[in-house]
């Protein structure tokens, strides 16, 4: 996970107060009646959480990300008509060089209507932000930081595998690399400049060279770190600025769920994450549900963000089931 920014845009704040006009003709409203949505599995969702972290740290270029990457795309090419990897090279705050994979699950292709769910799967090279000094460049499991929102991107693979969407719907799912590589905390004001290019390099790339020519979604939602216990999942402030009627409408579900403890309906500080680049460059309207802890040690991040205890201990199979739930909920009733 990467930084909040300092600089809070007055455009994005007039932009928030937006919303897309609702459409409400009866015969939708029959057809939303008439769809049975699935039950979304917790247990599943967490053992692709364990699955995951039990590679090792996710780091791009080791063997561990290598072994995962192999895995995320077999399993998900078991549920999807059609799995992509798209193999990139960036460059690191440092001008190094650095490999990475995006992996791109379709389901329905041929579907004009299209949602984008994502996530990112690699993990933090640098437990930069441990209390113990002595574990500050050690490489991090990313249980919640990664794993967490790919775990549950998984399991609503497999119930869109299971019980088929709407004909006219078509889902993407992309698990984005390369998001978590952003410079130490010990030389963050080295970086600070330029310090939100370094961040998101597989959505930086996906934006500008999509999987598809031309790809254009309805909306999309990036889940960051929805696996922690007693989430507050805010509206984020880009995710309103740029989408206001898709977190509308997400908060809204969850509402009518009975999650309003956790999808608080205040407006979250400014996120620098994978759908800024989808909605600046890509152009789709993209919201980010991600944990933000306003009394934590790590200023709003969780306790573990960043840390060697970002690990499968720290995962809470409540807040996969109630993320997966409201989730699975707006997509089979869009």
């Amino acid at each position: 996970m990467k930084k909040t920014l300092i600089t809070i845009m007055a455009a994005l704040l007039l932009a928030s107060c937006g919303e897309k006009p609702k459409e409400t003709p009866k015969a939708k409203d029959a057809a939303i009646q008439a769809i049975v949505v699935p039950s979304f599995n917790a247990d599943s969702a967490y053992q692709f959480v364990a699955k995951q972290t039990s590679f090792g740290p996710r780091v791009p270029e080791t063997q561990a990300h290598a072994d995962c990457a192999e895995w995320l795309a077999g399993k998900m090419g078991e549920y999807a008509d059609t799995v992509i990897v798209q193999d990139f090279r960036s460059r690191l705050y440092n001008d190094k060089g650095v490999d990475g994979k995006n992996i791109v699950a379709v389901f329905h292709p041929k579907a004009k209507k299209r949602i984008l769910l994502c996530a990112h799967w690699d993990s933090r090279p640098f437990a930069d932000h441990d209390p113990d000094e002595a574990n500050m460049y050690k490489p991090i499991d990313g249980a919640n930081d990664g794993a967490s929102g790919v775990g549950v991107l998984m399991e609503c693979a497999r119930l869109f595998k299971a019980q088929p969407l709407p004909d006219n719907l078509g889902v993407d799912i992309v698990f984005f690399d390369l998001e978590d590589y952003g410079p130490h905390q010990e030389h963050a004001e080295q970086y600070f400049e330029d310090e939100a290019n370094y961040w998101a390099l597989g959505s930086q790339y996906w934006s500008r060279r999509p999987h598809v020519y031309g790809y254009k979604a309805y909306f999309g939602i990036l889940l960051d770190m929805v696996g922690g216990s007693n989430p507050n999942f805010p509206k984020e402030y880009y995710s309103q600025g740029y989408a206001a009627w898709v977190s509308n409408k997400v908060w809204r579900k969850a509402y009518d769920l009975g999650f309003r403890n956790a999808f608080s309906n205040e407006l979250g500080t400014v996120i620098s994450d994978d759908h800024v680049p989808i909605n600046r460059v890509a152009g789709i309207p993209t919201i980010d549900i991600i944990d933000l802890q306003p009394e934590s040690i790590n200023g709003c991040f969780p306790d573990v963000w960043h840390t060697v205890n970002d690990n499968l201990e720290h995962i809470d199979k409540e807040t996969l089931g109630m993320v997966g739930t409201v989730l699975v909920n707006v997509v089979y009733e869009e």
